[in-house]
């Protein structure tokens, strides 16, 4: 008996000294900085998240086989061309699916906000995806402020006053 609480004990030292160490990644939240991460498009421009500091950030993980995304993504592009781009930057992040298909997709609607490659799904685990579609909303600090998991009308009015209003903070 008194053996087992030695190991208990132990383990919980061990566990508690030990966590931390920074080998589990943060998962992104509502209320704290966003991740940063660096992905390249399908144009080959390296698109670094900390870099987009001052301006508000529209991070969308989809996929090309997922119906609710491609559903979403015309009112994307609308709300895309709707925003002032020097104050407001959409990242389409194609998540674990062949970017080919994606130009394809982007080409036939006519897609012109960057669409970054995460194949590997590392962003999307720094995230911690459930699903595609899934949208976050970054102000102009760097701090999450909205989560979205499911597809929107994104230039429904709603969505676009929530976003003019984090544009003019």
């Amino acid at each position: 008996m008194m053996r087992n609480i030695s190991s208990i004990l132990l383990t919980f030292v061990f566990l508690t000294a030990f966590s931390g160490c920074g080998s589990v990644p943060e998962m992104a939240e509502v209320g704290r900085p966003a991740p940063d991460f660096s992905l390249v498009d399908r144009q080959g421009k390296t698109w670094t998240l900390s870099e987009l500091k001052g301006q508000v950030v529209f991070i969308n993980f989809w996929a090309t086989w997922c119906p609710p995304c491609r559903e979403e993504m015309p009112s994307m592009q609308h709300l895309y061309t709707m925003l002032p781009g020097e104050k407001f930057k959409m990242l389409a992040i194609l998540n674990k699916d062949d970017p080919r298909l994606a130009d394809s997709f982007a080409s036939k609607f006519g897609l012109s906000m960057p669409i970054l490659d995460d194949q590997s799904n590392q962003v999307g685990q720094q995230y911690g995806l459930t699903g595609v579609p899934e949208t976050f909303i970054v102000d102009k600090r760097g701090i999450i402020r909205e989560k979205f998991i499911g597809p929107a009308s994104w230039d429904a009015p709603g969505y676009v006053q929530m976003l003019t209003k984090y544009i003019q903070q």
